[in-house]
């Protein structure tokens, strides 16, 4: 069968967030399935697209916030308030509904299509409803705007987030109902969904790449903990402002700790032995230079693809409940504490381990194999409601 996968970025050839990770994933691993892909979406400035000849570009688009002024900021509200959209969803009329159909039109013949995320199949839900389709919910997007708006530093933000929200909670229905199936990252964002049963929804395991990691190898740490982010993001600075003003007091004060990524202009305050280092050449190389792997999420839906990367790689790591959402089976390098004291001290009691000289690190390519095959074998499920019998 023919999908053509609509997302707002395209899979690109380099990718960087979890996003970008997880879109790429997704259409490598329907490929993977049997089954041929076409891309539909914008793409995100400096980067290329991972298979430029199935992509169908709309245009290039810069959608992180942190990376556009004030008045592009502006005109993506007035946008929303005249749409009635989420702001996400209506940076998306940088296109047109011409421009949608026109490019479906040069892709056919077309058996379905897989909706990514809400951002753009929630734009343009009423041309998409001409094909059958599955939807993947990579977050539940109504929850994490709920909780970003608890979050909120202002009156304002506050208030957008809880619009965002309110509108989300419809978007997301709606699409739920339009598609034949719909995946999840998470066990428990079907129930959110309300999309429970199995005969209308899947969970996909996630890897980061379809490609087998590299066997463990001989490390020399240059920190002691070390985390890599789009600090920007309010669920994961929420997740950094707890570990600096909870954790990181807790321990010893020649704990070396490394944060790379980018952060904005808002830096927050933390003591001398921790370093922000920005954005760095090799993630993979920055996160070998560490000797444990803080994973430090506190709020948000779908998976953390960081935890992932992590248990792929082997690398030992401290965990809250939130940042093993999906994960069914856990590594036996990886310790889990929600208590900000007893985070610190298993971070202290592994890396003291690891300064001893134990081998910490282990062989993640089983988890990898799980993974991947759980993957394939749930996408190759979810697309058969595509067939023209339903």
């Amino acid at each position: 069968m023919h999908f053509v996968f609509i997302s707002s970025l395209v899979p690109v050839a380099n990718p960087a967030s979890g996003y970008d990770i997880a879109n790429r994933v997704i259409a490598d691993a329907v490929r993977l399935a049997g089954h041929s892909v076409s891309v539909l979406g914008f793409l995100q400035p400096g980067h290329q697209p991972a298979n430029p000849h199935d992509t169908r570009l709309l245009g290039q688009l810069e959608v992180t916030n942190a990376r556009v002024g004030k008045l592009q900021k502006a005109l993506w509200l007035k946008d929303a308030l005249v749409h009635g959209e989420p702001v996400s969803v209506a940076k998306m009329h940088a296109a047109t509904p011409f421009d949608i159909r026109s490019a479906l039109d040069g892709l056919a013949p077309v058996d379905g299509l897989i909706l990514n995320s809400v951002q753009l199949p929630g734009a343009f839900r009423d041309i998409f409803a001409d094909w059958p389709s599955v939807f993947v919910a990579h977050n539940v997007e109504a929850r994490s705007a709920a909780d970003n708006a608890a979050n909120a530093a202002t009156p304002l933000t506050r208030f957008l987030f809880r619009r965002d929200a309110r509108l989300l909670i419809e978007l997301e229905r709606g699409l739920c109902t339009l598609s034949r199936h719909v995946f999840t990252l998470a066990e428990a964002d079907r129930a959110a969904l309300g999309v429970a049963g199995d005969e209308h929804s899947s969970v996909l395991p996630l890897v980061t790449s379809v490609t087998p990691p590299q066997p463990p190898s001989a490390r020399v740490p240059q920190y002691d903990a070390g985390m890599i982010g789009s600090w920007t993001w309010a669920a994961n600075r929420a997740g950094l402002d707890w570990f600096l003003g909870e954790v990181v007091p807790r321990l010893p004060s020649d704990f070396r700790i490394a944060i790379a990524g980018g952060i904005g202009s808002d830096v927050p305050q933390a003591p001398a032995n921790v370093a922000f280092l920005g954005r760095v050449p090799d993630a993979r190389g920055f996160v070998r230079d560490c000797r444990v792997i803080p994973l430090i999420s506190r709020t948000g839906t779908g998976v953390q693809l960081k935890t992932i990367e992590t248990f792929e790689m082997g690398l030992p790591s401290v965990a809250t409940q939130s940042a093993l959402r999906g994960m069914s089976a856990l590594p036996d390098n990886c310790m889990t504490s929600d208590d900000p004291e007893g985070f610190a001290e298993a971070l202290a009691a592994m890396v003291g381990r690891s300064r001893a000289g134990e081998a910490l690190d282990r062989d993640g390519r089983a988890f990898h194999a799980r993974q991947l095959d759980g993957l394939v074998g749930a996408l190759s499920r979810g697309l058969q409601r595509c067939r023209t019998d339903g």
